[in-house]
């Protein structure tokens, strides 16, 4: 594939970045990789949540049989999900 049409491959059909970006091959690159083109901030990983927040998140996620998981397990479920 030739460099354009791997950017082009980054982006949704018919989008392309919007004017705050200065470098399109880097942008492209970054996207490939699954970065978001939203801006968001950090977040602890759900390693660092307690028990009870992941159960919580579990439960917005509906996933299914989290009250016998535990929080290992309920952390790996929306992964393998």
């Amino acid at each position: 594939m030739n460099q354009k049409h791997e950017e082009e491959d980054a982006m949704p059909a018919g989008k392309q970045p919007g004017p705050s970006v200065k470098d399109d091959e880097t942008y492209g690159a970054l996207r490939r990789e699954g970065n978001s083109n939203e801006k968001g901030g950090s977040s602890p990983s759900y390693e660092e949540w307690p028990k009870d927040d992941v159960m919580k998140r579990a439960s917005e996620l509906d996933l299914d049989g989290r009250s016998s998981m535990s929080k290992g397990d309920l952390i790996d479920a929306p992964r393998n999900h």
